[in-house]
């Protein structure tokens, strides 16, 4: 703690390991008045019962800032507040630098494209400027970050956040709260990150059990967005379900996602495009899928259930006057959304789902879209970060089919298990790499069962070349869940409305990737087991394992699956990579020899067919991952 300014920093044997901002910006900082101020002299302090309380003046007039600190061995706990001035937003800000690298956030918005095309990894690398970082948000996020120095940051709060790391390069963290409540935190101390978020899990908890079966980690799932977007009929379906299974690309379920319906929200299918849906179902699980459909909370205006669902109450009020339904404007129009927290919308729309499933024999479902919506009021006696609750409640009830969902923040969103799927990607190169350190952040906020973006990715954009697609099935072929959209056989340029037609290679290659993925499936289940006894990620970085290697803390191009299998696929054009190894005895799958790390692999050839892939002698699994991948 310094007492020129009042900053609230973490040694550890004698080292400065994570220090606040200085100068105008200021370690704790609150907006008064449209201006920003912070904390500067210390005036008092006192110590009792294990609380430290700290009063500061600061550079508003008039206005103090007081401060709780409670230690512990690994951790302290900070509340903090402002008195004397109205301040309507109250902020934490870090010299980066001080603590080494910076991780965790999840989805992180940047002003180079991310979540969709950059996903910086360290965070620090490149620049988060994500002023929405809410509990609503569609992002998988939680306000937690830790870093390379094993210290970390959980802000405990359910209200918007404006989040900025190294935004303009300035070399500083800042997590600000829109909110003149006072500022709870819990700033972590440790000996390695791993540490440091086990600490956090101990906090927001493990999952209770896997929502995927054992099917749907050996096969992938095959969902319809990316090959058609909205241009899909009962016809098109049925003809991409017969390609995959005559070509022998595997998958457990067929999911039908966006534009089914004859108008969003009514849940009955569009006539025109799909003339006898049960027969399209009966033909979908005859070729040995499940069927799967995608479906959301959000009723278009122009739906003729809307006007039904405003007039019972079952929509969530605005929030700026609650006598009126909130309306939302999405990629599909304007709409309204139910409110999970009226008991009564909450059973017309798990009776309508039911109805639905039993008439046309579907098997699952995709929830798409937000529970709420900041623009939104919540239910009397609700909190905005009740709804990820209720909505993983809702989903709980259904089988999701390996796509998983989208809720966060919340602990029963953490506990529930759910797979975790990411925002649309592009279908460039960019968007494959994001699609790795995406994962890794998801992975270590909590959420251990992720799968990328549909292999190709998405996004309205042309469709993915042959190299990015492969090289994307095989990238997923590593990780704990694949989720397929792209056929390979043939799909779509949504750009242009022209056929795609990819060669005999792709759908050799890409059915290979499938292959090396069902024959790890016994170890990914493996770790899937261990993972509800821990709360450890499955699919992690490589410093998590290997603290002690310094070159760890910033590959972006390589991952642990559980403690045996270290990925390195080929994630951009060329037909060569680097790869590090850390310290261990490792298999070189590809060449059948064995090296001793750490060390760095220059020049590793990467042609087409060829995936990196090493297993680490006598880890736990590392004989049935040998097994699998040989």
């Amino acid at each position: 703690m310094t007492a020129a300014q009042l900053s609230l920093d973490v040694r550890r044997a004698g080292h400065t390991v994570l220090a606040g901002a200085g100068g105008a910006t200021g370690a704790l900082r609150f907006r008064t008045g449209g201006t920003w101020q912070h904390a500067t002299r210390l005036t008092r302090w006192t110590f009792g019962n294990g609380v430290l309380a700290l009063t500061a003046a600061t550079t508003a007039p008039g206005a103090t800032v007081e401060a709780r600190v409670t230690p512990a061995a690994d951790r302290y706990r900070l509340e903090w507040q402002v008195k004397g001035a109205a301040a309507d937003r109250l902020g934490l800000a870090y010299a980066l630098a001080s603590a080494g690298h910076w991780y965790g956030h999840g989805e992180a918005q940047t002003p180079t494209g991310g979540p969709a095309t950059d996903q910086p990894w360290p965070l620090d690398s490149g620049q988060v400027v994500h002023p929405g970082f809410s509990p609503a948000s569609y992002y998988m996020i939680d306000p937690f970050w830790y870093t390379s120095d094993a210290t970390g940051l959980r802000v405990d709060t359910g209200h918007v956040m404006d989040v900025a790391i190294n935004q303009q390069d300035d070399g500083l963290g800042r997590f600000d709260v829109e909110s003149a409540e006072p500022y709870r935190a819990t700033v972590f101390v440790e000996s390695t990150p791993l540490e440091v978020y086990r600490d956090y899990v101990g906090i927001v908890g493990k999952p209770a059990k896997s929502d995927a079966t054992d099917a749907q980690y050996a096969d992938p799932v095959w969902n319809s967005w990316a090959q058609f977007y909205t241009h899909v009929d009962q016809a098109k379906l049925l003809s991409y379900a017969r390609a995959l299974h005559d070509h022998g690309v595997r998958g457990h379920t067929l999911q039908l996602d966006d534009k089914w319906e004859s108008d969003y929200g009514n849940m009955t299918f569009d006539a025109k495009a799909y003339p006898d849906p049960a027969a399209m179902s009966r033909t979908i699980h005859s070729l040995g899928f499940d069927f799967g459909l995608w479906v959301t909370l959000w009723i278009n205006l122009d739906s003729d259930q809307y006007r039904y669902a405003a007039d019972h109450g079952y929509l969530l009020k605005d929030a700026a006057g609650t006598a009126r339904p909130c309306t939302v404007t999405w990629w599909n129009g304007t709409a309204g959304i139910i409110d999970l927290a009226n008991p009564d919308a909450r059973a017309w729309y798990v009776g309508r789902l039911h109805h639905l499933m039993s008439t046309y024999g579907i098997d699952g479902l995709k929830f798409d879209t937000r529970f709420f919506d900041d623009r939104c009021a919540p239910h009397p006696g609700y909190k905005p970060t009740d709804y990820q609750r209720l909505g993983a409640e809702l989903a709980d009830g259904f089988d999701l089919q390996g796509v998983g969902i989208r809720v966060h923040w919340d602990t029963t969103a953490h506990r529930a298990g759910f797979v975790t799927r990411q925002v649309d990607k592009g279908t460039g190169w960019n968007s494959l790499r994001a699609s790795v350190t995406q994962n890794l952040a998801i992975s270590t906020i909590g959420y251990p069962f992720v799968t990328t973006d549909m292999i190709g990715g998405s996004s309205g954009q042309p469709a993915p070349s042959k190299q990015v697609l492969v090289r994307w099935a095989q990238s997923a072929a590593l990780q704990p869940l694949m989720y397929a959209s792209t056929s390979p056989v043939d799909t779509v340029d949504v750009t242009t409305g022209k056929k795609v037609t990819y060669d005999r290679e792709t759908v050799d290659l890409y059915r290979a990737a499938i292959a090396r993925h069902e024959r790890l499936a016994p170890y990914i289940r493996d770790q899937v087991r261990q993972t509800l006894r821990t709360g450890d990620p499955i699919m992690r970085p490589l410093f998590f394992d290997f603290p002690k290697d310094p070159a760890g803390y910033t590959v972006t191009d390589e991952w642990l699956l559980g403690p045996a299998v270290l990925a390195a696929p080929q994630l951009t054009p060329g037909g060569s990579r680097t790869v590090h190894l850390p310290q261990g005895t490792w298999y070189d799958v590809v060449h059948g020899t064995t090296l001793h790390g750490p060390r760095t692999l220059t020049g590793y050839g990467t042609p087409l067919g060829t995936t990196p892939v090493f297993v680490r002698r006598g880890a736990p699994g590392a004989d049935k991952a040998l097994r699998a991948l040989r």
